[in-house]
């Protein structure tokens, strides 16, 4: 019964192919990986964030902010007292940081002081809620945490 000897060129050979057949592998898989950017226009979105400072301190200026409140079958957004009677016009993003596919953006032109949006329309995930509006002609932002698992 002999044993085949291995010499110690052929086991660097063999480690440097286990090496190469590994990185091969890697990078294999780092390429089937589908990375979203936060929104597809995210430079030109970056460049303006000044005025989303700006928008983000007349917020911070008001009687209290704006709450966002979940059940079974609705999301509410309640807006503070300030604006009872007064025409808003923007946007709610519900931005998902698993998918951008489960992003939903809500247009919004409203005189009351609440809207609603159908759980329907949303998933079973944690979201972002980016509501950027206009009201008397001054800007208003405000960023809220959701979780609807």
């Amino acid at each position: 019964m002999s044993v085949m000897k291995i010499n110690w060129g052929a086991k660097i050979a063999l480690l440097y192919g286990g090496f190469v057949a590994l990185i091969v592998v890697l990078v294999a898989g780092s390429m089937r990986q589908d990375f979203d950017l936060v929104a597809p226009d995210y430079y030109s979105q970056e460049i303006k964030y000044q005025q989303v400072i700006d928008a983000g301190k007349n917020q911070a200026a008001l009687s209290a902010p704006v709450s966002v409140h979940a059940n079974e079958t609705m999301v509410s957004i309640d807006f503070p007292a300030e604006f009872t009677n007064k025409t808003m016009n923007g946007t709610i993003q519900f931005y998902s940081p698993v998918n951008a596919a489960w992003d939903k953006t809500v247009k919004m032109n409203s005189t009351g002081n609440s809207i609603s949006v159908p759980r329907s329309e949303l998933h079973s995930t944690a979201y972002t809620i980016k509501m950027n509006w206009e009201a008397d002609g001054k800007k208003y932002y405000q960023e809220t945490s959701l979780n609807l698992h």
